[in-house]
């Protein structure tokens, strides 16, 4: 009870309190360069760019099916009467961190905002310098087809006690910074386990599980166990497989990867640094094995 009443102060008072008052910083001259770098490790693009259709970058309209209705990502680009050319640097940091719009309501968790909380503020406000840098689009955004009551966003309130814990990453001091690196780039900036988590019936990730994979992930396609488990997971992989995987999409049999994964390769991890790949393969390496199978249709 004591972290549920810490939850919701948190959530109740940081919704009430004016934008600014989330924090201001100087902004830097590089911060568009920065800013791009977050943006394809954070997979923006894939999300929020109806490449099926033809549809402009960061344009909106891309399709996601869930068990709970069909979602469609919002226009993003600095439009601002279709996007968010209008929204301050707090009002983008509050979205991020605390999944609310600038007028206090909440977003649907399909944008993950469960990982990007974690984000640092110079990685927001550099991301959305990025963001404002690009060619806009007056694309107008799609409403959701979600059925009664998964449509209601008052509702959201409610989940997010349960299950959101809104914050910036914090480091463990028992780890040293290439591990940390990679817990950032894993949990938040990659945000992975928003895939690769199997999920409760209300929608949230079973962080018991983190990692585990699941036969229900985006699209109802199974995703991996990507925990060492040597059996059902990447434990038999080496650092060298890993990275291979995240360079070039090729997992040891010879097969490459396709679907949402091949875009977070393509646009993302094989735009990262050799640094931060590394940071990323250590992580996950020595995370605790999950034995878990990822079968179609059985998620036990």
């Amino acid at each position: 009870m004591r972290d549920l009443a810490a939850r919701l102060l948190f959530v109740v008072s940081t919704a009430v309190l004016p934008a600014q008052a989330i924090g201001q910083t100087a902004e830097q001259p590089d911060a568009v360069t920065r800013g791009k770098y977050v943006f394809d490790a954070a997979g923006c693009a894939a999300c929020h760019t109806d490449t099926e259709n033809d549809g402009p970058l960061l344009g909106g309209g891309r399709k996601l099916d869930t068990p709970f209705g069909t979602f469609y990502s919002p226009n993003i680009t600095a439009d601002p009467d279709h996007g968010i050319g209008d929204w301050s640097n707090d009002d983008f940091i509050r979205a991020l961190r605390l999944g609310l719009d600038p007028d206090g309501r909440h977003f649907f968790p399909v944008f993950p905002y469960p990982s990007y909380t974690a984000m640092t503020e110079a990685d927001m406000r550099d991301l959305k310098a990025y963001i404002f840098s690009l060619p806009t689009s007056d694309r107008a955004n799609r409403p959701h087809d979600v059925t009664p009551p998964f449509g209601w966003r008052i509702l959201i309130g409610g989940w997010k006690l349960l299950f959101f814990d809104p914050g910036e990453f914090a480091p463990d001091p028992a780890k040293d910074g290439t591990w940390n690196r990679g817990a950032y780039l894993v949990n938040a900036l990659g945000h992975c386990g928003e895939c690769h988590t199997p999920r409760n019936m209300f929608g949230a990730v079973d962080r018991g599980m983190a990692l585990a994979g699941t036969s229900e992930g985006p699209e109802g396609g199974a995703v991996p166990n990507i925990t060492p488990d040597p059996e059902t997971g990447i434990g038999d992989w080496s650092a060298d497989d890993l990275d291979t995987l995240f360079t070039l999409g090729m997992m040891p049999d010879g097969d490459f990867v396709g679907s949402g994964m091949a875009d977070v390769v393509n646009n993302g991890t094989s735009r990262l640094t050799p640094e931060d790949r590394a940071a990323l393969i250590e992580y996950l390496r020595t995370l605790p094995p999950i034995h878990h199978a990822v079968e179609a249709g059985d998620d036990r």
